[in-house]
């Protein structure tokens, strides 16, 4: 018995390892993923998109054009809000597949012509009303930091390579809102909570964004726009790795805590990660601007804009241009709450795993009725075929452990 106990243990403990094993290289796997893929990605359609703003949107006024990408924002992202049960509803993949798919990417372009203008809008207002010194940059800064804290929606500054959105069908044209209030039970309230969503937290979030990019551009290098680019490449990247890796650390202590220290703690490592995005973003930005057809700034936009955003269609992740919804600090629970959302790989091996598990589940259900006719027919057979049943149900028991084991 002693024998055959150390033996299971043994067994339980090499599964374990496995299991440790498997989940670390999937997790640097997404790592690499989105900080070396998604992200540049991203930032590329953002950059050529804004440009392309500049150059075709009342480029002779720059108020004027200002005012008129922050009307498209605001006027698309509350269309977009308030009607995504009517999207939910008229554009199901079970029903037309091909109709859903030319519809969403249609509706990931457009929104993100949206977000795009949107950010432009309110950014080059603040830039233009606002004087550009320490003092005015610093106060209002953090006036809007303090605000999302209180609100509790700090996690809203986040970004790509911190958040990878797969193109998932059933939660395609879902925009949180910050009171989750109900289009059909309360309509009224339901505006209101659209309203709130995007005029009040999106544009502290411009804010918050806008104040540390323009730090940086008066405090890096100022002199030197290739070295201030490269340098933000390197302190964000540097940052993203060192966040990354505490992930592990920094969950079990909001595991630990509780109420208003884990929002502080949760609220401090995400603010970390902030400047680590915003610095990986204004590298890779500013960089594109200085290397990337600097003497054709035209196609340059262009090339950006639309192969950035063909590639992260063909990678099934086109929606991390997106900046949609808002979300609540340390609503998830435990320590859940400081693990990034950058699954692209797992979820590709958890969703392969999950259609092996139904063919087992197919071919189970074809055996009993098998299973039936031979006892009818053969009474003899029936223990042959029990033991066919024997290996299915330790196949499908197999499969399912290594989807929980995935999901945890």
């Amino acid at each position: 018995m002693r024998g055959s106990d150390a033996y299971a243990d043994q067994a339980e403990l090499k599964l374990i390892n496995r299991s440790i094993y498997h989940r670390f290289v999937l997790d640097f796997i997404d790592f690499f993923f989105s900080s070396l893929i998604a992200a540049p990605l991203v930032v590329s359609y953002w950059r050529g998109t804004w440009n392309l703003s500049d150059v075709y949107l009342l480029p002779n006024t720059q108020i004027r054009s200002s005012v008129a990408s922050l009307m498209i924002g605001i006027v698309g992202h509350l269309v977009f809000t308030t009607g995504q049960g009517l999207f939910r509803d008229h554009f199901n993949p079970d029903r037309r597949r091909l109709t859903f798919y030319l519809i969403s990417r249609l509706y990931t372009y457009v929104y993100g012509i949206v977000c795009v203008n949107c950010w432009r809008g309110g950014w080059q207002l603040i830039d233009h009303y606002t004087a550009r010194d320490m003092k005015s940059i610093l106060f209002i800064t953090i006036t809007a930091i303090i605000a999302l804290m209180t609100l509790k929606t700090l996690r809203n500054v986040t970004a790509t390579p911190f958040v990878v959105v797969t193109d998932h069908s059933r939660e395609y044209f879902d925009v949180p809102t910050m009171y989750k209030k109900s289009g059909v039970r309360e309509p009224g309230l339901y505006i209101l909570d659209c309203l709130f969503s995007v005029l009040v937290i999106g544009s502290l979030v411009v804010f918050v964004w806008r104040g540390l990019w323009v730090l940086l551009d008066l405090k890096l290098f100022p002199e030197d726009q290739k070295t201030s680019a490269w340098a933000s490449l390197i302190i964000g990247y540097a940052i993203v790795g060192l966040t990354f890796s505490l992930q592990p650390v920094m969950r079990w202590a909001c595991e630990k805590l509780e109420g208003f220290w884990r929002i502080i703690v949760a609220d401090v490592f995400l603010f970390v990660s902030f400047v680590g995005t915003v610095n990986v973003w204004r590298g890779i930005w500013v960089l594109l601007d200085c290397y990337f057809l600097p003497n054709n700034k035209l196609l340059s936009d262009w090339l950006t804009h639309g192969v950035s955003l063909i590639l992260l269609i063909l990678l099934n992740c086109s929606n991390s241009v997106l900046v949609r919804g808002v979300y609540i600090d340390a609503e998830e629970p435990a320590g859940q709450c400081v693990i990034f959302p950058v699954y692209y790989i797992r979820l590709f091996f958890q969703k392969e795993r999950t259609k092996k598990q139904k063919r087992l589940m197919e071919k189970l259900e074809k055996v009993d009725q098998n299973n039936t006719i031979l006892l009818i027919e053969k009474p003899q057979m029936n223990h042959k075929t029990t033991n066919d049943e024997k290996e299915i149900h330790e196949s499908l028991c197999i499969s399912t452990e290594d989807i929980s084991r995935n999901e945890e």
